[in-house]
């Protein structure tokens, strides 16, 4: 992934897990990660169409976690937000006439597939809980 959605998916679960009673508004979220709050609502969205956070609205609303933070696998973060290949983008019109160009996409499809599982399996069995419990 070559943009900062895991790293600001993270971080507001993070702060969801350090705060599990409370119910946090985009706005202190956002105060946290240091973006605009409209960026931490398409966040949130994304989050709660993948079942990980729950939030209401009104003067009292904000998000809490859906699940406690040690039912939360960082993997499972990672495959919410995931919108790009870890390593990259294939070139989108190679050469036909080739002999690499017309095949180099079928052999990197498969070469970010399984560095894509490794990335997966890695984050597996690692929760949200144990990272959280790096923070004071």
């Amino acid at each position: 992934m070559n943009n900062t959605r895991f790293a600001t998916a993270i971080h507001i679960l993070t702060l969801l897990a350090k705060s599990p009673q409370e119910w946090l508004t985009s706005e202190w979220i956002a105060g946290s990660v240091n973006v605009n709050p409209v960026m931490v609502r398409k966040e949130l969205s994304v989050l709660r169409e993948a079942g990980l956070i729950i939030s209401r609205q009104g003067k009292d609303g904000g998000t809490q976690l859906a699940r406690n933070a040690d039912q939360i696998g960082i993997s499972e973060i990672y495959k919410s937000v995931k919108n790009t290949d870890v390593l990259g983008k294939k070139n989108l019109n190679p050469n036909p006439a080739c002999s690499v160009g017309k095949e180099v996409n079928v052999h990197l499809n498969t070469l970010f597939e399984e560095t894509d599982k490794l990335v997966i399996n890695f984050l597996g069995d690692k929760s949200l809980q144990e990272f959280s419990d790096q923070f004071e």
